[in-house]
């Protein structure tokens, strides 16, 4: 069964296609389950952040074009739109590719740590609903050592590079008095806690936290003495805002043109910087047109964060080096897995030789045989059932000149030429 990881990214794919591909997380459950019946896989897992959507499966089929389909079908995309941005990778290039993700080599920011918690995640929604077999949980457990290894064993992670930590250095540089100014985070995810870190720790004036979830606000905003609103609160509050990142899995834009229009007015037009890290995106792109507003998707966060990247270059090659090592170890357990039937069935047919002959050893001593002589008779039986088919195999081979089949018993049986007593 061919194992097949599928997606698309920030480097493929714009943001505009990625929101269009992005799996909300109530549909995750729903959306594997189709897959397995419909789809092409016989197990998988869906990994959807802000910059990929990725499908890892174990195939029905050879080539995985069901899957593609599928993947299209359900985000009613033809397919011929979506190949374009499509990466498709099998087998031990979709084991090292897995393994690079992890391992934070593949991300917008090289070496970031929040895209293991995100496999982490993905893998337990897999999980949740049986999705994974046997080499989908490998390679899940493989994996999260393996990134464990890259961390621990290379300095990839060391400096504080991250989407958060660009936008909150970018918000550094538009404002000098970073202290008099009031962020709006909406969201209180993962991203957005690194993001109310990076301000905290720069001293911005005031936190304002906003989520679908208020109990979640509140605890997020207590850890940095901010405060917490829900998300229809949102408007009361964001005229206060110098500073909004949000990061949500809302599949609609939160906030509008017309409601920062009104907003621009009620602070007279004092700028407001913008930061919108969700895919799909929170902010509606039309904001970017107006006055006084400066508007930043990931995407634009490219070029910004790549001065922070050189630190993790050397580690970035020895993860490379660490991948590589791992992935033979992965694909050495894969092959072995062609062999479990054939042990099994020999196991068998060893065993049933050996009951057969235990039985007619029971039967003999039943009879009053001496048991020396039933020992005898047994040891010769299971010796020659158990050699007779690799003696016939050398016998047949040595007479038809087959070279290659003497020397493959030779190595089955580990037989050397000389004298076995030697």
């Amino acid at each position: 069964m061919p194992l097949l990881a599928l997606g698309l990214n920030h480097q493929t794919a714009p943001v505009s296609v990625r929101e269009r591909i992005a799996f909300a997380p109530e549909r995750l459950q729903s959306a594997l389950r189709d897959l397995l019946d419909c789809g092409g896989a016989r197990e998988a897992a869906i990994l959807s952040t802000c910059n990929r959507t990725e499908v890892y499966c174990g195939l029905k089929d050879e080539n995985g074009r069901q899957v593609v389909e599928w993947l299209g079908d359900y985000h009613k995309l033809r397919t011929v739109d979506l190949q374009p941005y499509l990466y498709r990778y099998t087998n031990q290039r979709a084991v090292r590719h897995i393994l690079r993700v992890a391992s934070g080599l593949d991300s917008l920011v090289l070496g970031e740590p929040q895209i293991l918690g995100q496999i982490k995640a993905a893998y337990q929604v897999a999980n949740s609903v049986g999705a994974l077999g046997v080499r989908l949980e490998r390679l899940f457990q493989h994996t999260f050592s393996v990134a464990k290894q890259v961390r621990t064993d290379t300095r990839i992670g060391a400096s504080p590079v991250s989407v958060a930590f660009a936008a909150v250095g970018l918000a550094r540089q538009i404002f000098a008095d970073l202290p008099r100014c009031v962020a709006l985070l909406i969201g209180a995810g993962d991203t957005i806690e690194l993001v109310a870190r990076h301000l905290h720790e720069s001293g911005v004036g005031r936190l304002i936290v906003a989520n679908r979830t208020l109990e979640r606000a509140h605890a997020l905003a207590a850890s940095f003495a901010g405060y917490a609103i829900a998300l229809d609160e949102i408007s009361a509050h964001l005229g206060e805002a110098d500073i909004v990142i949000a990061s949500t899995a809302s599949p609609d834009p939160l906030l509008g043109a017309t409601l920062v229009r009104q907003c621009l007015k009620q602070r007279r037009h004092r700028p407001m910087f913008m930061v919108d890290l969700a895919v799909p995106r929170d902010i509606d792109p039309a904001v970017a047109e107006l006055d006084d507003v400066y508007l930043y998707t990931v995407d634009d966060l490219k070029d910004i964060i790549q001065d922070n990247l050189r630190s993790r270059q050397a580690a970035a090659q020895q993860a490379e080096e660490i991948i590589d090592t791992q992935v033979e170890h992965f694909m050495a357990w894969l092959r072995t897995q062609g062999s479990v039937a054939s042990i099994r069935a020999l196991r068998r047919q060893a065993e049933a030789t050996r009951d057969e002959a235990m039985d007619r050893a029971r039967r003999q001593l039943a009879q009053g045989k001496d048991p020396t002589t039933v020992l005898e008779m047994l040891a010769h039986t299971l010796t020659n059932k158990f050699l007779h088919v690799p003696c016939t195999g050398l016998r047949e081979a040595a007479a038809e000149g087959d070279a290659a089949m003497l020397n493959l018993i030779k190595t089955l049986y580990r037989l050397g030429d000389g004298d076995p007593r030697r």
